[in-house]
């Protein structure tokens, strides 16, 4: 080896050994030479801890894993240099001398497992990530503390290839396996073929951005939990392969796949193809995520017992000490499928568990009287739905109840805690709260905690933001402990007109629970103070969607006045009223453009930018259109209640496609109001040409976001500025 080939094959050592430890590189892509400024010592340890501490000018953080080391880098510039790493700004400056650890800090955990991701999340907010926005996402979730997540991109090309084994065609198959924005209900077993065909470079993309993702999770230690096999066919099983099947019924319109019944003979032969697939792709797992006969599916005639020990045995084959991860939702796990199963082979994670807990509190309506039996469980926040746009949350019972579940006789089997989600990247304030109750042993008080969270969010002290925030906490993030509705309270502008508009999903059991003139007296306060922020990422988007809810309640009151208007025949109140809701609707709209995360060109751009052809574009931009509209065809949105389950108050979509649809009910209520009988109007047949659309929506934020708030927060409320 002559001198050049050493001096390469050195450097090529060296800059190896520079990336070696995942935690430089999740440093250097904070900030660069970020890694310099810290001593990292990795320690023995059966409990997960975080240690802080100090050499000289050098922050030590100390931790028994990388992903406790993570969190503790994640602590420190939160608590310490009043930095906050959120999912839409992973990066930061580190002041070049970081801000010295006086007194030595250590925080530990007995909740081994922090669980991250519902099913839907890959659908309503992942659907079109590319690895750069999954990179920064893995990353979150390593300074999270997140060291147990679902990963389910990629395998419907598992199953291609599976049901390409078991004889099934090219075009079967793709009537089978769902389209872009529908994987998550096609994986959960409730309806087949939607949103599809895909095409042959859709299943080469997925599988590769799986490897990466995949690569990444486990350099960090993070164990992914990856769909396993709970006995999913085609519905056309019983005549194509002679299988004996059971139909689960309808999904919300949509026909179910079928089940196989474990007491076929080629349930265990199936299985294994489906994990050999699976681990030639993606290796193999120590979890394994089932959830069979999911949201209503029928059970008739199916030997539920029989079914556990089918479905936990095939995945023991393929690895004697995987674990089966069970959503408990409505009826799921069936008590008599999990019952006779070995503790330690299985943990349920307790989906809704600060509204709908199953765990076994008593006051809970979804309450299960011996909770998950032997099986350990995870203690969840589910809080949004559909990717809803709204704060919401019960900040409070978050904190109660967790520590009540961890005191009750369930205690013993909690094994940790975890985000299920249906939609992400909204009220980054309740995640931030969820993680860090495992590193939190005692309890502590909402109000001490959210002023330390105001400081390390923003980077400062401010007694008007602090106002704001605690208005908020005690209204809108206050939602009662007893209250079931599912996430935010939705945007009139949001819900489908008539007479009596109130929710925008068919499901959402919203009440009035807080006084809409508190979240506008949060708004005011903070747009009293938003020039001392300029630039503030946090404070920002923040700032915007405090007054996005504020200009929602506002349109919620208003609308009240319009329909009081039209009810006592009031022709020029109803006009001007009518009129000066419409126009809310497109100051919102403007509001929203001056942040990217509020766009539905976003959104559009992401899913058009996986395409390879103009066709394939067009067919993820479908799909991105029709799943936060329509949801689904006509007798799926209208017969089935799918229709704005996923509604999004963005820019973009406000304007073209909300504003069309109230301003054509106002038009149709002016002419009864004349004395005219219009025909009714069929709503499904105005939205459904915006899902077939392609008209281009920027992603680029226009306007400048602080002097746009303020004037749109002072032509709405004249009265309530400062």
């Amino acid at each position: 080896m002559n001198s050049k080939h050493l001096i390469l094959f050195f450097l090529v050592c060296f800059s190896f050994s520079l990336q070696a430890s995942p935690i430089d590189g999740l440093l250097e892509r904070i900030d660069k030479g970020a890694s310099r400024k810290f001593i990292i010592e990795q320690v023995k340890s059966p409990t997960d801890f975080f240690e802080l501490d100090q050499k000289g000018e050098k922050v030590v953080i100390r931790g028994n894993n990388y992903v406790s080391i993570a969190t503790g880098i994640n602590w420190y510039l939160k608590y310490h240099a009043g930095i906050h790493l959120s999912w839409n700004g992973m990066q930061a400056k580190l002041p070049e001398i970081l801000p010295s650890v006086s007194n030595k800090e250590r925080h530990e955990t007995e909740m081994k497992l922090r669980y991250d991701f519902n099913y839907c999340t890959f659908s309503y907010t992942m659907a079109f990530w590319d690895w750069n926005r999954w990179e920064e996402e893995i990353d979150w979730m390593a300074l999270h503390g997140i060291n147990l997540p679902l990963a389910m991109a990629g395998v419907e090309g598992v199953w291609y290839n599976v049901l390409k084994k078991l004889g099934y065609t090219k075009e079967e198959i793709n009537e089978f396996i769902a389209g872009p924005g529908f994987m998550a209900w096609w994986l959960m077993n409730n309806l087949e073929g939607w949103g599809g065909p895909n095409p042959d470079s859709w299943y080469q993309q997925q599988i590769a951005l799986q490897k990466k993702i995949l690569k990444r999770m486990r350099e960090y230690g993070i164990e992914p939990v990856l769909p396993g096999y709970s006995g999913m066919v085609p519905h056309n099983a019983k005549e194509k392969l002679g299988l004996n099947v059971s139909d689960p019924g309808l999904w919300c319109g949509y026909r179910r796949p079928a089940f196989l019944q474990p007491t076929d003979p080629r349930f265990q032969e199936i299985a294994s193809l489906y994990y050999k697939e699976m681990e030639k792709l993606f290796g193999k797992a120590n979890y394994y995520s089932m959830d069979p006969f999911h949201e209503g599916g029928s059970v008739a005639g199916v030997d539920l017992d029989a079914a556990g020990k089918a479905i936990m045995s095939a995945m023991k084959k393929t690895n004697p000490k995987a674990v089966w991860v069970a959503q408990a939702w409505q009826a799921n796990p069936r008590p008599q499928m999990i019952e006779h199963l070995n503790a330690g082979d299985m943990i349920v994670l307790d989906l809704f568990a600060e509204s709908r807990p199953q765990w076994g509190d008593p006051e809970s309506t979804w309450y299960r009287k011996n909770g998950f039996g032997q099986h350990k469980w995870i203690y969840c926040m589910l809080l949004n739905y559909g990717g809803n746009i709204g704060l919401h949350g019960k900040m409070a019972h978050v904190i109660d109840e967790y520590y009540k579940a961890k005191e009750s006789s369930s205690g013993k089997t909690l094994c940790g805690v975890g985000m299920t989600m249906e939609g992400s990247e909204n009220n980054p304030v309740m995640y931030e709260l969820l993680t860090e109750l495992p590193w939190r042993k005692d309890k502590f008080c909402k109000d001490e905690w959210l002023a330390s969270y105001i400081r390390a969010r923003y980077g400062t002290e401010n007694k008007t933001v602090e106002e704001a925030w605690t208005i908020l906490s005690n209204s809108i993030y206050n939602c009662p402990p007893q209250s079931v509705q599912q996430g935010t309270h939705e945007s009139i502008f949001c819900a489908r007109p008539s007479e009596h508009a109130y929710q925008a999903s068919s499901w959402s059991e919203m009440s009035d629970y807080y006084n809409p003139q508190d979240v506008i007296r949060a708004a005011r306060l903070m747009v009293s103070v938003a020039d001392q922020y300029k630039g503030n990422n946090n404070f920002e988007y923040d700032l915007v969607d405090i007054v996005r809810q504020a200009i929602a309640e506002k349109g919620r009151l208003l609308y009240k006045a319009v329909m009081a208007a039209y009810a006592s025949g009031d022709k020029p109140l109803f006009n001007l009223a009518s009129q000066h809701f419409l126009q809310l609707i497109l100051l919102q709209d403007e509001l929203l453009g001056t942040r990217r995360e509020f766009m539905v060109g976003n959104w559009i751009t992401q899913a058009r930018n996986l395409g390879n052809t103009s066709e394939e574009k067009d067919l993820y931009e479908w799909n991105a259109r029709v799943q936060i509209t329509t949801w689904g065809n006509r007798q799926a949105a209208e017969e089935g209640g799918l229709r704005d389950y996923a509604h999004k108050e963005w820019n973009g979509i406000l304007k073209d496609f909300y504003y069309m649809r109230w301003k054509h009910y106002f038009d149709n209520l002016s002419l009864k109001m004349e004395g005219e009988k219009p025909e009714e109007i069929d709503f499904y047949a105005l939205e459904e040409p915006w899902t077939k659309a392609t008209n281009p929506y920027s992603f680029k934020p226009e306007g400048d976001c602080i002097p746009t708030v303020k004037r749109i927060f002072k032509e709405i409320f004249p009265h309530t500025c400062r």
